[in-house]
């Protein structure tokens, strides 16, 4: 058992209207011993809380690196505080208050992997999604428990990305790259390129690989395909097997709006 906290939110980013700051919470006496640091991390609260994000917004560079403004706010205050400890986000999803109409749908598969990726870069060891099943933001609809997109693509991150994290170099604005160890295989690689571009692009892999591609016919849409074919629960209501698709070593192409996970066994 660890002893967590504060678990914050929204400083730095969300209007003020917290009863206690986290230097309130943490400078007051008797001092706070969390073994863990923890924050939560909301970009903006959604249109029945009054907010304004749109969806033409949602690929934005601005909208997409936001959650790393949010961490460093937390990060200093955890240097300041709790020095060393490890820092964790327990709460997050597309906006605060339930979420956005297109939190349901694949355009927020972009925000959700980036941010993984992007924390994960930032030694942020623990990403916790808000929620499974209720409201906007859920990972699975309320009524049919139907996956959403954001669960196939945490599905996907979970089974592939390891917890080593190495650095990679973006060669094309509008396309990140993520690599990490392979998850139960640390000598191979799991890489994930996101395109958020409206037209193709490519990259160049020095090896033969596993290919995992996320499309869907519009950006606004809840079905997603998995190498052009549509991810979806059996008829015994049961998570299908995720196939890959053997690639050879060379370019590989990205479609627009495109999610890809290349998975290699030896690296």
């Amino acid at each position: 058992m660890k002893i967590i906290g504060p678990g914050s939110t929204g400083e730095s980013i969300l209007p003020s209207g917290l009863d206690l700051s986290v230097d309130e919470l943490l400078a007051a006496t008797p001092k706070s011993s969390f073994e863990v640091f923890t924050y939560h991390y909301y970009g903006m609260v959604s249109r029945r809380c009054m907010g304004g994000q749109k969806p033409e917004n949602a690929l934005s560079a601005e909208w997409l690196s936001r959650t790393e403004k949010g961490l460093e706010f937390y990060q200093n205050a955890r240097d300041k505080y709790v020095p060393n400890a490890p820092i964790w986000c327990t709460e997050t999803a597309e906006t605060a208050c339930g979420g956005n109409p297109w939190a349901a749908t694949y355009l927020d598969s972009f925000r959700y992997l980036e941010q993984l990726g992007r924390l994960a870069k930032k030694g942020v060891q623990v990403v916790m999604h808000n929620t499974l099943a209720r409201s906007e933001y859920a990972l699975l609809d309320h009524d049919t428990h139907n996956p959403r997109p954001n669960y196939w693509a945490a599905l996907l991150w979970g089974k592939f990305m390891g917890t080593d994290v190495y650095e990679s170099a973006n060669t094309e604005v509008g396309v990140d790259i993520f690599v990490h160890s392979l998850k139960n295989k640390p000598s191979g690689r799991a890489v994930l390129v996101i395109n958020t571009n409206d037209k193709e692009t490519s990259v160049m892999i020095p090896a033969g690989a596993t290919h995992y591609l996320l499309t869907a016919d519009e950006l606004m849409t809840k079905k997603v395909k998995l190498n052009g074919q549509e991810l979806k629960l059996t008829a015994n209501d049961d998570v299908p097997a995720l196939k890959g698709q053997k690639v050879k070593a060379g370019n590989v192409q990205l479609p627009a709006h495109s999610i890809l996970f290349l998975t290699f066994d030896k690296f």
